[in-house]
């Protein structure tokens, strides 16, 4: 049976572009709600869920917050999200614990990149969300240009639940939710009957045969007809407001309860949750934030991690709320707390069975590699700790430690982000660290098909024969592997070991980069009932893959960008200039006024800097946004190799003795 509180609790994220303010919207509701007394600011550095450090400074938000309030009775969840894209990965990870979502659009700049691809992803995983449109207090701001943006660019099924009572132009008037007047003079309440009617051959033949709902009680009912179709994700509320005056507010707060769902689940079903964000607390230690979705935890369990196959002791189960937090003691079935005492629990882990646990939308892919430096060699081990700390709370980092090299390198989406990295070590650790420059990311895939073939029978005592056929795959497909030999040929627990070195071995190609979209086939294997060591094919492996990739060749592939620039039609053909130098691909200029906008797609390695250049080159007048559209062939004269680490399995002799330890130092 559904838990009982289940109806009385939202869990809702809030997400939008940078600058659309969904930190001052996140304020403005836990203000309205009485959940904080005096309400915080951005700019001063004193918003409830803008509390590290970094955040407080520059104004940014840079980790999704977990709060709370109470609204008519409705106990909700927020998670309040970064909009910079540098931070991408942090909304990733929120999106997946979501019932439901507020995405913030600015009236004055409409629809961003960023809007774009969190709509995707929140359709993608089917979460229903209701749309607010926050800065109607500015200059510029037009409710119907934004509203035609929204249906260009995220559904024509966007349809606006608020009336406005007084001028829209100077947003002197209020707003209310689903007046009672007669919807014939409302045009927006007709707006709203007209588009339920549209989505359900039932509703349109009681539209068509009572017309509007007269009184409250009629409208409550098509109200009711609404919230089942937001839920269903058929529809998508529209509300508008200044969070920054605190105009709108109440309505966005009604229509979180009224329009987006309550979660579902049982208190007593097998445990299934996910771990989706890790904090350090100075007194509680390693906190991880679980959305339970069945089951039940409660201080001193013992839950098993089912990602990494281990059990691990709860101390505590915690509500958090900004830099506070207190002892709840019991984790339900719907609910969102941290929890306490699992020392290895990573960001991903499922707890208990994967059963209940949505899928991900992948939406941050790194595409800059960085080294990092650091002022003294006496700081070196606690640049280590540091970093291996920073990579547990955003895997993304994926923080590669060369040891031999005494090398850090990490893996970031972006300037910014590396602007915030140093101020928390500086301001958390206490460490003084720089940055390389930054370095794009390319890939490898194969240039055609072929096979890999190792015999791995010397220096004795050793036995690993095997053979691969590789062959390559559309972009985006990743790594496909498969095993066609005999168990009686290949043991299976070394047919095992095979499966799980092929990948690692795959991480540097010819010219040192990751090989992609390929599929490896393993089609031949031998062991020797005498000979074979365990270790063998740990060895053999990457030798074979190797030999494939050498005898077949592999193509270098580079990221690109989806772009979409406007800028004034007096720059328009120098921009273009630029575009063509920069290998952009673009489609024909549309005309708006005297401004013009180009779309297309253009490499990272060449568009770098390009913002900066376009800032100048129109002083400020231009705005330039970007998002990643995949990986694609470099031209040939695109040259990208990145130094190879370790020993190259295809110096044969030189690689056993590294990975036997057997090299000489000298």
């Amino acid at each position: 049976m559904t838990i009982d509180s289940g109806s009385k609790r939202r869990n809702v994220g809030i997400f939008a572009h940078v600058d659309a303010g969904k930190t001052t919207t996140t304020e403005h509701l836990l203000y309205e709600s009485g959940r904080i007394r005096s309400l915080g600011s951005v700019d001063r550095g004193t918003a409830q869920t803008d509390w590290l450090d970094v955040e407080r400074e520059r104004g940014i938000s840079v980790r999704a917050a977990v709060t709370m309030f109470t609204w008519k009775d409705v106990a909700v969840n927020v998670v309040d999200t970064p909009g910079h894209v540098d931070f991408l990965s942090e909304v990733e990870r929120s999106l997946r614990v979501m019932d439901g979502a507020v995405l913030i659009v600015s009236a004055v700049e409409g629809v961003q990149s960023q809007t774009e691809i969190i709509w995707h992803a929140l359709r993608k995983l089917a979460i229903p969300t209701v749309i607010y449109v926050n800065k109607m207090d500015r200059i510029g701001a037009d409710a119907d240009r934004v509203l035609a943006d929204i249906r260009k660019h995220l559904s024509p099924m966007a349809v606006p639940v608020q009336l406005a009572n007084g001028a829209e132009e100077t947003f002197a008037g209020s707003f209310d939710l689903w007046s009672p007047a007669d919807a014939e003079t409302q045009p927006a309440q007709a707006d709203m009957l007209e588009a339920l009617a549209q989505t359900d051959e039932a509703l349109l033949e009681r539209y068509l045969a009572e017309g509007a709902p007269g009184g409250a009680e009629g409208l409550a009912d098509w109200k009711k007809e609404f919230a089942r179709l937001t839920a269903q994700c058929e529809l998508f509320p529209v509300l508008f407001g200044a969070s920054g005056k605190g105009i709108g507010i109440t309505a966005l707060l009604d229509g979180i309860v009224d329009y987006l769902p309550a979660p579902e689940g049982e208190a007593n079903a097998p445990l299934s949750g996910v771990v989706f964000k890790i904090e350090r607390d100075k007194t509680m230690g390693r906190m991880a934030f679980v959305r339970l979705y069945q089951g039940t935890i409660r201080n001193r369990d013992t839950v098993k991690n089912a990602t990494q196959g281990i059990d691990e002791k709860v101390t505590q189960i915690r509500k958090v709320d900004g830099r506070k937090s207190e002892d709840v003691g019991v984790l339900e079935a719907g609910d969102i707390a941290a929890v306490c005492g699992m020392q290895h629990v990573r960001i991903g882990d499922v707890i208990g069975s994967e059963e209940a646990v949505p899928q991900e939308a992948r939406l941050a892919i790194p595409l800059l590699t960085v080294q990092v430096h650091w002022a003294a060699a006496a700081d070196y081990p606690a640049v280590v700790a540091a970093l291996q700390e920073l990579a547990d709370e955003d895997p993304l980092l994926d923080l590669q430690w060369l040891q031999e090299e005494r090398e850090l390198h990490l893996k970031v989406m972006g300037p910014i982000q590396l602007e915030v990295l140093t101020q928390i070590l500086d301001n958390r650790f206490g460490l003084k660290v720089t940055f390389g420059q930054p370095s794009v990311i390319y890939k490898e895939t194969l240039s055609g098909t072929g096979e890999g073939f190792v015999a791995y029978t010397m220096p004795k005592p050793c036995w690993a024969i095997l053979r691969f056929r590789m062959e390559p795959l559309p972009r985006g497909s990743g790594l496909q592997y498969d095993a066609h030999v005999r168990s009686e040929d290949l043991l299976p627990q070394y047919q095992n070991e095979v499966a799980r070195r092929v990948p690692l071995a795959l991480q540097q190609g010819m010219y040192g980069w990751e090989v992609v979209d390929l599929r490896v086939t393993l089609i031949e294997g031998q062991h020797h009932v005498w000979h074979t060591h365990p270790l063998d094919f740990v060895v053999a492996t990457p030798m074979g893959i190797m030999d494939g990739l050498s005898r077949i060749g592999t193509k270098l592939l580079e990221p690109m960008l989806r772009f979409r620039l406007t800028v004034p039609e007096e720059f328009g053909g120098k921009v273009m200039n630029d575009l063509v130098l920069m290998r952009a691909a673009f489609e024909a200029p549309a005309l708006h006024g005297d401004r013009m906008t180009i779309e297309g797609r253009v490499p990272v390695a060449t568009s770098l800097e390009y913002a900066v250049k376009l800032g100048s080159l129109t002083k400020g007048r231009a705005s330039l946004s970007t998002f990643f559209d995949g990986y694609e062939e470099c031209p040939p004269d695109v040259k990208a190799e990145r130094p190879r680490r370790g020993v190259n399995p295809l110096d044969t002799s030189k690689y056993i003795l590294s990975v036997r330890n057997a090299l000489s130092s000298s």
